[in-house]
């Protein structure tokens, strides 16, 4: 009696790779835009991080009843005024940013403005959180976001 072998013909392994090479080519594009997306998701949060906590100092201003108050404290951390909004330098310590942690570049070279960027964009000033300083009483900080080159 002769033994039968089964196994796969050479069309059925041909037919199984082309169907892989496929959903390859299709899926790989949609993984390879994660990271692009990601940075983008993280500079939206760093966005709503830096107008909260912006909020939430002015709010404590506004609280303490006091217009001659310089600094408020949250979570421990002294936060100093200007206009009864964080500063430039202190707006990452309200919005409990850390740039190792967080791999983000905190910039705070001018005296007025104060720039996130995240670390791995493209173009990272084009992936970056702007926070410029309140200019007058009564006005509130401009707080900007750029994802163009996550």
């Amino acid at each position: 009696m002769p033994k039968q072998q089964q196994g796969f013909t050479m069309i059925e392994l041909v037919m199984v790779i082309v169907i892989l090479g496929i959903l390859a080519a299709v899926a790989l594009p949609r993984f390879y835009d994660l990271q692009t997306d990601a940075r983008k998701a993280k500079a939206q949060g760093i966005y709503g991080s830096v107008r909260s906590a912006s909020a939430i100092a002015h709010s404590a201003y506004l609280v303490s009843n006091d217009a001659t108050t310089a600094t408020v404290t949250i979570e421990g951390q002294t936060i100093t005024l200007v206009h009864g909004y964080p500063n430039a330098a202190s707006i990452a310590v309200a919005a409990n940013l850390d740039a190792t942690n967080d791999n983000v570049t905190i910039d705070t070279g001018t005296a007025k403005t104060s720039v996130v960027s995240v670390n791995g964009a493209t173009t990272p000033a084009s992936c970056a959180v702007t926070y410029v300083e309140a200019t007058a009483a009564g006005a509130s900080p401009t707080i900007t976001v750029v994802t163009t080159g996550c």
